[in-house]
């Protein structure tokens, strides 16, 4: 392999944004607690997922923001996201992907300082960082209900 076309990898495999760092932190605790069956945001459950996963300052203020949210509305959330669901039960969901819609769900329907497309195209790149290959189509899809309903 020659140099150039190891600096092209490198330069692709950047660091994400802060927002969107903050953003696949919150879908990973998320993801944590669901797994593990539990709904526990709380301070110390906060700082022993950051004990496990290294951020700045800001991504662990804009994770936790969105934490909250998600916590606060997870009822309205799991509803919206149900509704837009055929033929497929919302328990039968990839945890990942589960998790990636509730974030994008709640910045859609709660976070009036995201436009709903930005968060759309978020829930799009982290499924297909996270997802299966399907995982990005299937969450637009669902999300682009979620906005037009």
């Amino acid at each position: 392999m020659d140099s150039s076309n190891s600096r092209e990898q490198t330069a692709k495999k950047k660091a994400p944004s802060p927002r969107r760092d903050g953003r696949e932190a919150a879908v990973q605790f998320l993801y944590g607690n669901d797994i593990q069956g539990i709904i526990d945001y709380s301070p110390d459950k906060l700082e022993a997922f950051w004990e496990l996963r290294d951020a700045k300052p800001f991504v662990r203020e804009f994770a936790a923001e969105l934490i909250a949210g998600v916590m606060e509305h997870l009822t309205e959330i799991d509803s919206a996201i149900r509704n837009q669901l055929e033929n497929f039960s919302f328990q039968r969901l990839a945890a990942v992907d589960r998790n990636i819609l509730r974030l994008g769900a709640f910045e859609i329907l709660h976070a009036n300082h995201i436009p709903p497309q930005a968060a759309i195209n978020e829930a799009i790149e982290i499924a297909k960082r996270f997802g299966t290959d399907d995982s990005a189509r299937f969450v637009n899809g669902i999300l682009d209900k979620i906005l037009k309903r």
